[in-house]
């Protein structure tokens, strides 16, 4: 493998201390482990933040001969709706970038639109309807209880315990303040049973790595089984100790291959590209659902998609390794388009 100047591009986190820090930070905690597992592989890498000056972006990346990129964007500027804008830039300088186009990051950080193409396409998600801060919205067609989940965010930002509603009653009385904290929201029918993340990796095709599921037997009744802000980044709660991933390996063959071809089907339907996840909830009755469809999951090295990784016996400077290689096979395409086929 020729050995490259890679550009980390990345967002840049907020300050300690403010609204969703926590997540935020996690981006040089992704930016640092790459950078070492680079290293370890022989290529020089450079740290490249990217906001709205695109031009000292441009010429920072032409001063350091980037010849491929990483792209962990996961915001700009702390606005989820702009996630695919370091790709788009990228595309139009010709630069080869691990993850997926432009297209995918912003369908996909759209769950509303994300939730119209997976059931148009035959693929089962939870009932929803979208509030966009009218009071005149009919909420009755739903089941509840219901999750409010902000249309535009990402890393569980806005999803928690008080997300979910048991009736229609609490459901109006809360959502106003929802909405004057996170936006447009989807409300959506909460999914009992079992919940699955399914990793994705791969160039051109790509295939499932091992299936993780979500350990919620320690929950207590009344608390629901989500995976919230505070399992995620709060290291002082209860959820986060007590949502441990694990990999079955007892699952029913049939139920595995469905839940893996529901996976690869997503994959392929939002143009997603090398790597992703697809997080779903298998009902009572069997019935797969999927959640969310994650363009750009974490590639922290205590992630879910690095741990997937390790499943199959692949270290993390192995997977960093393979990303860069599918980036070099596209370089070497000589301008073969760069969304997945």
């Amino acid at each position: 493998m020729a050995k490259k100047v890679v550009g980390l591009i990345h967002n840049v986190p907020v300050a300690s201390g403010q609204t969703f820090s926590e997540a935020s930070a996690d981006i040089m905690t992704q930016v640092e482990a790459i950078e070492e597992a680079l290293e370890d592989l022989g290529h020089r890498s450079v740290r490249i933040p990217f906001t709205r000056e695109v031009r000292g972006f441009i010429t920072r990346m032409k001063e350091e001969g980037v010849e491929i990129a990483v792209n962990l964007c996961e915001t700009l500027d702390e606005d989820p709706q702009l996630v695919g804008h370091p790709a788009a830039l990228l595309e139009l300088l010709s630069i080869p970038f691990s993850g997926s186009p432009a297209v995918a990051l912003m369908l996909t950080t759209d769950k509303l639109t994300t939730k119209q193409l997976l059931k148009a396409h035959g693929i089962r998600t939870p009932p929803s309807l979208m509030y966009d801060g009218g009071n005149s919205v009919d909420f009755h067609g739903l089941k509840y209880p219901v999750i409010l989940k902000p249309r535009f965010q990402d890393a569980s930002i806005g999803i928690e315990q008080e997300s979910i509603f048991i009736d229609e009653l609490s459901l109006r009385e809360g959502i106003n303040g929802f909405f004057d904290r996170f936006g447009p929201l989807l409300v959506e029918e909460y999914v009992g049973g079992r919940e699955f993340n399914v990793s994705l990796f791969g160039y051109p095709s790509p295939s499932a790595l091992p299936l993780a599921e979500i350990d919620f037997s320690a929950f207590p009744e009344g608390l629901f089984a989500i995976v919230g802000y505070r399992a995620k980044w709060d290291t002082s709660s209860f959820e986060y100790y007590h949502t441990p991933r694990k990999f079955p390996q007892g699952l029913p063959y049939l139920l595995r291959e469905e839940i893996e071809g529901i996976a690869l089907e997503c994959f392929h339907l939002l143009m997603l590209r090398d790597y992703g996840r697809v997080d779903m909830r298998v009902d009572d009755d069997g019935q797969i659902y999927v959640l969310e469809v994650n363009a750009n999951p974490c590639l922290s090295p205590d992630a879910g998609f690095a741990a997937a990784a390790q499943q199959v016996g692949m270290s993390y400077t192995d997977m960093v390794g393979t990303l860069v290689e599918f980036v070099e096979k596209r370089a070497r395409n000589n301008g073969a388009p760069t969304s997945h086929t």
